[in-house]
């Protein structure tokens, strides 16, 4: 029992397992990457799979996030080597552009292929 007063740690939520499946890779190659498939973070990546590169405000757009939280999330991919930015200016004008690597590239690939089997293994498709 607590003391009065105590302060309570917060549990941390654990994240629920994945199943390895069928052919999609070995048991400890068949996680998902957590970079990639958090929504944001996908969208980013996504977003640049299909064009050569793209300013902040673009991507903002596309992917519909705020300045912060478009920020957070390129930051947490370039970290992870799947994107670059580069900052220049435009005459005094500050300009961020992101690309994706070929790491991301491959990264992407490989989480699409994951998910794929995930849903081929879900519909008990081949």
């Amino acid at each position: 029992m607590a003391k009065p007063g105590a302060v309570r740690k917060a549990e941390t939520p654990r994240a629920p397992r994945v199943a390895p499946v069928a052919g999609a890779a070995p048991a400890g190659a068949a996680q998902l990457d957590r970079v990639i498939h958090e929504r944001m973070r996908l969208a980013i990546v996504s977003a640049l799979a299909v064009n050569e590169a793209l300013s902040f405000n673009d991507l903002k757009a596309l992917v519909k996030a705020s300045d912060g939280n478009l920020s957070v999330h390129a930051r947490r991919l370039e970290e992870a080597h799947y994107i670059t930015c580069t900052k220049s200016f435009a005459g005094r004008i500050p300009r961020t552009e992101y690309r994706l690597t070929a790491a991301g590239r491959r990264a992407l690939e490989k989480y699409l292929e994951h998910m794929e089997a995930l849903i081929r293994a879900t519909r008990g498709t081949p």
